[in-house]
């Protein structure tokens, strides 16, 4: 079948009726049998109204917004496609280019660009908004898709999705969102800004409708009943990520799944590696046909949830409620196990906007022809209704009542009303979150200057972005305020500066023009960064470890992980002062002063008073010391062993995301200059235990900032093997970093007798066996029948005792010396990296051929 992008007539055309009619050819081609809705809004498109579609989740609206990039490439007119991530912006970028043909569509990410000048323009929300503020209504960008438009709403974000309503007043947008509530407010601004009618295309009508019931039994027989029933896969809505796992411990008695079925699973996840320390209890869960899915989850094994989800191969699926934007898990059933959470301040129900987005998740288009969403009763109630129950089965005998959990503070509780209210209730309505930053100030002087209009006056586009903008009257005298104050400390730092017009005396407000044509206030933590590790001392001991700490200041804190290294180290000290013999008082008031380890806190914050002296837009609270990636590497802890010290198996994800942000901030925002041999070494080491661990974060990222090798047919697996290997051919620094990380793994496992963490992290050549835990003891059986011990001091660490060898352009030998505790140090272990293909990257770099003696 021809693609859409083939459909449009050669030299173009304007007439809206004939692009109208070639789209709903070809959607017919294509077997789509559009429902009145979708009709609707591609006509009020095509006759040039902006349109707020509000249909539920799988009703066909990305066929509406296809519909509207058609016209734009058949008229020769930009559109572009926002949405909240990237991942989810690349995701469109890929499909629009299979229906419309790659030449016709771009993507532009922060991380990538490729083909921005195309037709259709796929981007996120942010980018899109920066763009307005700095050109206005001079981009040029006559249509406009936002997807998931109740991000607006969304406290830190939502002013990515306003500044383009009030910049762009001759854009048309597509406004699209399954739960929209009510939006005359915002509709009233785009009218009266832009001059055009907005339509409300909305319907209720979904593909798959959806059956909702409310439950008074136990959690475990509506989950039989839903089995039993032929309405699997469930997904189980829970509230933190310990719920989800032992719900699924609990579930795995049921016996959900036949032998055959958990046969299918085993063969399915046979090339998985379950090899961290949620790892055993994740794979058992899946063997029983329960999929656990939340953020705390390394990547790889929510991907493998999602992969067996889509196969069928899940009964159930126990998970959070962030079931939300990016996550592919088809489901029939949707069960809630609570109608309140916790906010992050208190407990309350659920909001309406937030039930209905995941109850929309029930029923799979062309798989089902019902959905169902199920929500349990609180547990109290469920009990009494069982007791009830019970006493109505033996009216003349006494039923003996169990005692209640009392009820706490903050306890909320809910009923059948409950959950009809959030079922046949709109969407709260979405509320203006408009903010002003140093760098939006900036950009909307620096747009003034561009266009140097004498009769517009100073701040012109600062005051029609505030005086246009969704917020009341209060709250724009509010942003008036902020804006002068923005001003002035722009003005201090001399980013713009006063000139006298030339006829008069008139004082023009102007950017300095010593300023680099892209100069952004928007990375202040790479400003400050710079500058903390300029007042480093590169020939120190601890240069390497002091900036690896300054890099962690400017990340944001994981709460898990500093939670759990606070709690224990209270626990430790309060072992230690017990046995001291000291008083409880005295016990309880020293824990008040615990807190999670900070390396160079003084020096740290002494830099950044300075740094925000100078650049007073940047807040209080932007560097925040901590340890974990330098602890992890002072003490050189295995991910598996960091992991089991501070108990963080649920939060394994959260663990890898962390150091992998710590790692693309190292590569990313340190000078070149200032990476020592040493800093290369941290380098290394990180990328190591990433890439041992899950490679899934960094294959995203290579994928976002490499897009244009997946258009060539490679996956992202694919993409990240050749960009590594081409790396490590090119750069020798980062050859030599991985490999010498590499080998201190292997020693420190060597050292610690750690047998099978050091078979995991060696290969071996294609013309030799595999190297096992077994082997690798054997191996070393010698030379600790001559010593006691191996060591793993610093000197064993240095640099100069990993020897490499060129053999050809892409094959080296590498020598590993091995200290003994009498100073022989005879001992060594031989290895080599051969990159002459993208396969080897599928294995640890380090090749061990042989351990022995000189």
């Amino acid at each position: 079948m021809q693609t859409l992008g083939s459909r449009v007539p050669s030299g173009g055309t304007t007439d809206t009726d004939e692009i109208l009619d070639l789209f709903l050819a070809w959607a017919g081609d294509a077997g789509f049998d559009l429902y009145p809705a979708q009709e609707e809004a591609l006509l009020e498109l095509m006759s040039g109204r902006h349109v707020v579609l509000s249909t539920p989740t799988g009703s066909g609206k990305s066929l509406v917004a296809l519909g509207l990039h058609f016209k734009g490439l058949c008229e020769g007119r930009t559109s572009f496609y926002t949405s909240p991530i990237k991942a989810l912006a690349s995701e469109k970028f890929f499909s629009l280019c299979e229906v419309l043909g790659p030449e016709n569509v771009g993507m532009k990410t922060g991380d990538a660009s490729i083909n921005p000048d195309a037709t259709v323009v796929c981007c996120t929300a942010e980018v899109l908004a920066n763009m307005a503020l700095r050109q206005g209504e001079h981009l040029d960008v006559p249509y406009v898709v936002m997807d998931e438009f109740h991000y607006y709403a969304d406290r830190d974000r939502g002013w990515a999705w306003q500044v383009p309503l009030i910049s762009l007043p001759s854009t048309r947008f597509l406004l699209m969102s399954a739960t929209l509530g009510d939006v005359t407010p915002i509709t009233r601004h785009i009218e009266k800004r832009t001059g055009v009618e907005v339509a409300h295309v909305t319907s209720i009508e979904r593909p798959v409708p959806l059956e909702f019931s409310y439950r008074e039994t136990p959690l475990h027989e509506t989950v039989g009943d839903l089995v039993a029933g032929d309405q699997a896969p469930i997904y189980i809505v829970n509230f933190t990520r310990n719920d989800c796992a032992e719900l699924a411990q609990g579930l795995t008695s049921m016996g959900l799944t036949s032998r055959r079925q958990r046969e299918a699973i085993r063969e399915a996840i046979a090339g998985t590696k379950f090899d961290t320390p949620y790892g055993r209890e994740f794979k058992r869960f899946l063997g029983f046909g329960i999929g656990v899915h939340h953020a705390g989850l390394l990547p790889k094994y929510r991907l493998q949830v999602e992969q067996l989800a889509q196969k069928g191969m899940l009964k159930v699926v126990s998970g959070t409620d962030t079931l939300g934007v990016g996550v592919n898990i088809p489901i029939r059933t949707v069960l809630f196990t609570k109608l309140a959470k916790f906010d992050g301040q208190k407990v309350g129900h659920l909001k309406v906007r937030d039930f209905q987005q995941i109850s929309g998740r029930a029923g799979r288009k062309g798989f089902d022809d019902q959905g169902w969403v199920v929500a349990q009763a609180p547990e109290d109630a469920i009990s009494k209704r069982i007791a009830q129950r019970k006493a109505a089965a033996n009216p003349g005998k006494r039923v003996k009542k169990k005692p209640q959990r009392p009820r706490r503070d903050g306890d909320v509780s809910w009923t059948e009303e409950t959950l009809k209210r959030m079922i046949h209730s709109p969407p709260e309505a979405l509320r203006s979150r408009f903010r002003l930053t140093n760098g939006m100030v900036l950009d909307l002087i620096q747009r003034d200057a561009d266009l140097n209009d004498p009769e517009a006056g100073n701040f012109s586009a600062v005051r029609r972005l505030i005086a246009d903008c969704h917020e009341d009257p209060e709250s724009k005298k509010r942003l008036i305020q902020r804006a002068a104050e923005l001003v002035r400390s722009l003005y201090r730092l001399g980013i713009i500066r006063m000139v006298r017009d030339t006829g008069g005396s008139y004082l023009w407000v102007i950017p300095d023009e010593d300023l680099q044509v892209d100069f952004s206030l928007f990375h202040n933590l790479s400003l400050f960064l710079v500058e903390a590790i300029g007042g480093l001392d590169p020939e120190g001991e601890d240069h390497a470890l002091d900036l690896l700490s300054a890099v962690e200041s400017v990340l944001e804190d994981p709460t898990v992980l500093i939670r759990a290294q606070v709690s224990k180290a209270k626990t430790e000290l309060i072992t230690r002062l017990k046995a001291e013999g000291v008083p409880y008082d005295e016990r309880m008031n020293r824990l008040d002063e615990v807190t999670n380890p900070q390396p160079c806190r003084e020096y740290l914050l002494a830099i950044y008073e300075r740094f925000r002296g100078e650049h007073p837009w940047v807040g209080g609270d932007l560097v925040a010391p901590k340890s974990i990636a330098r602890e992890m590497l002072e003490e050189w802890l295995s991910f598996g062993e960091y992991t089991r010290r501070y108990a963080l198996q649920r939060s394994e994800g959260i663990l890898l995301r962390y150091l992998s942000q710590v790692y693309k901030t190292l590569d990313q925002n340190i000078p070149d200059q200032a990476k020592t041999d040493a800093v290369w070494d941290v380098i290394g080491w990180l990328r190591s235990v990433i890439e041992r661990i899950d490679t899934s974060l960094i294959e995203e990222w290579e994928g976002l900032r490499h897009p244009e090798m997946h258009l060539e047919g490679l996956s992202e697996h694919e993409t990240h093997r050749l960009l590594v290997l081409e790396e490590l051919v090119e750069n020798q620094k980062s050859l030599f970093s991985r490999v010498r990380a590499e080998c201190r793994q292997l020693v420190r496992a060597l050292a610690t007798r750690g047998w099978e963490e050091g078979a995991a992290g060696v290969s071996a050549p294609s013309d030799a066996q595999s190297w096992t835990p077994e082997s690798l003891e054997e191996a070393m059986a010698p030379y600790f029948e001559q010593y006691e011990s191996l060591r793993f001091d610093h000197q064993a660490r240095m640099a100069d005792t990993t020897i490499f060898t060129r053999e050809s352009e892409r094959r080296w030998k590498v020598v590993q010396r091995l200290f003994d505790p009498e100073g022989d140090d005879s001992w060594s272990f031989e290895a080599v990296v051969d990159l002459s293909s993208p396969e080897s990257l599928d294995r640890p770099l380090l090749q061990l051929v042989r351990i022995a003696a000189d």
